[in-house]
């Protein structure tokens, strides 16, 4: 897990009521108004420290971390924050969702989702000083994937500091079945094409993705590094979405399919009749 650095802005208290906050809005269904607008002051630090504080919370209920995101890869919602450069969160045990099986949507709050080229690492990889080369020579393989990305936050009325504290909209993974080694495929070029319901919602190419799915791992390597944590052997890593993301309702099925990759399918329940 990540620890970050100390000097923050806000209180310790203002940050520990906002951890409370989000980790009701996960328990209740029931989203929250934006941080920023409830608590004044919050910094970077202070957001990645509310995650964090939330992460420590969800491991002392027994979960487990099984990989990270990196979010806020396009120049698109980069532009939409007024932000420069990426975030980053956690993946637990209970975010993975075997594909094809029906998925509860009334598991989240306002889901969306969005496809994905998914790393899985074979060794450590611990930064800084990470280069692509390192990068490259610790992924195992790599799959088609879909990110369920969620929002505590209501009406979606993020900012930077709503998004990083709210463990960067994480919500859920479906990943597929078809492992491709990195030399059969190249992930700056390889093409998808992103389906709901048999519909096209999206294309998309992984240069979409800081010029390559590569450089996500790379800065995500490098970034928690230098906050001491490491990306560990079998970790699963999303680098950021391919496409825009997309809403989700009861019923839907969502189909990514991507050039050298295969593709992967996400099938949401639908709603019970009362």
């Amino acid at each position: 897990m990540t620890q970050t650095p100390a000097g923050s802005e806000a209180t310790a208290a203002a940050r520990a009521s906002a951890a409370a906050d989000l980790l009701e809005a996960y328990s209740t269904k029931v989203p929250i108004a934006p941080l920023i607008n409830t608590y004044e002051g919050l910094g970077i630090e202070d957001a990645y420290q509310i995650q964090l504080a939330q992460i420590e919370e969800m491991l002392g209920q027994g979960r487990t971390i099984k990989g990270m995101k990196v979010g806020l890869t396009s120049a698109a919602m980069q532009n939409l924050l007024g932000v420069r450069q990426p975030d980053f969160g956690h993946l637990l045990d209970d975010f993975f969702y075997l594909e094809h099986e029906p998925i509860p949507a009334d598991r989240f709050l306002q889901p969306r989702i969005e496809p994905e080229v998914a790393f899985v690492l074979k060794k450590p990889l611990k930064g800084p000083g990470v280069t692509v080369h390192e990068a490259i020579a610790a992924v195992d393989f790599v799959l088609p994937a879909l990110e369920i990305v969620d929002s505590r936050i209501a009406d979606w009325k993020i900012s930077i500091i709503d998004t990083i504290a709210d463990n960067a909209s994480s919500g859920g993974v479906v990943l597929g079945s078809t492992p491709t080694r990195l030399h059969d495929v190249d992930l700056r070029l390889g093409g998808c094409l992103f389906r709901r319901n048999g519909e096209i919602v999206g294309t998309g190419a992984g240069g979409a993705v800081l010029g390559s799915p590569i450089n996500s791992l790379v800065w995500l390597a490098n970034t928690v590094g230098a906050l001491g944590t490491t990306l560990e052997a079998g970790h699963v890593i999303l680098p950021g979405s391919i496409t825009a993301m997309v809403a989700v309702a009861p019923g839907d099925t969502f189909t990514a399919a991507f050039s050298g990759l295969g593709s992967v399918t996400a099938r949401f329940a639908k709603e019970e009749q009362s």
